[in-house]
């Protein structure tokens, strides 16, 4: 099975000395270990710019696709500017990431979005984000702390009669791991809701209720210890992400 990873975006800069000097695609190795985990073939996805090669191109090719977390969402995209000048985002990387979703929901080929790709998959349908939580959402706690990263935990309420659910019965609340600052504000057409966190209501998990399969989690399942009992196990979700994947394939090249 082919999965496809979209990528990070690092800009390099010619005239630095001892760092960066070419623009970089790259996907973090506990993402890619993750997709991995129950024997799909992971793929890094260029933004491909020639016309000999497209995105449509590579929706076609993979089996589905798995959006990454990472640099913000210009608020432009979403009819905002930017609060601050530090959020005004990536741009390149916005528009990359858009247009893949685009042709891998024109082909029907299952996508899963964590952290920034649930964001996306939400901005994509037409919804708005908080550009930041903490300051825009009266009540919300701090759902980014670099000091400790992905050991930044919080619980989530699952919502009864969700797929999310069936994934974890008896499951109606959990820990999971938090590292955003911006958040789902307005839903995206045709997204329900499938968890919140508990306390401030910020939206954790959204699903597409359109013929097909695209999800998103607020949090990083591929951070979590399978091993700690205390935690969300994020192997369910990409079990089912994956049956998904594997339903498109044609019966011959299974």
């Amino acid at each position: 099975m082919r999965i496809g990873i979209s990528a990070r975006f690092a800009y390099g800069d010619a005239q630095l000395e001892g760092g960066l000097k070419k623009n970089t695609y790259y996907v973090e190795e506990s993402f890619a270990r993750w997709v991995q985990a129950s024997g799909a073939l992971a793929f890094l996805i260029p933004d491909a710019l020639a016309d000999s090669v497209t995105l449509a191109d590579y929706a076609n090719e993979l089996d589905g696709l798995v959006l990454q977390g990472g640099s913000d969402i210009s608020p432009y995209v979403y009819g905002e500017k930017p609060i601050r000048p530090e959020w005004a985002g990536d741009p390149p990387r916005d528009r990359y990431e858009l247009e893949l979703l685009a042709r891998c929901m024109d082909t029907g080929k299952p996508v899963l979005g964590v952290c920034r790709g649930h964001q996306l998959i939400n901005v994509a349908l037409g919804g708005s984000l908080y550009q930041d939580t903490e300051l825009q959402q009266p009540g919300a706690r701090r759902h980014q702390d670099h000091a400790i990263y992905e050991e930044n935990f919080h619980d989530i309420a699952i919502e009864p009669g969700t797929r999310l659910a069936d994934l974890y019965p008896g499951v109606t609340t959990a820990k999971v791991n938090t590292i955003h600052h911006q958040a789902v504000d307005r839903l995206g057409r045709e997204l329900v809701i499938e968890a919140r966190a508990t306390g401030d209501g910020v939206i954790e998990a959204i699903r597409w209720t359109g013929p097909g399969y695209v999800f998103g989690v607020q949090w990083h399942p591929e951070f979590l210890d399978p091993a700690d009992k205390t935690l969300l196990d994020g192997l369910p979700i990409l079990l089912e992400f994956l049956a998904c994947c594997e339903s498109q394939i044609p019966p011959t090249t299974r």
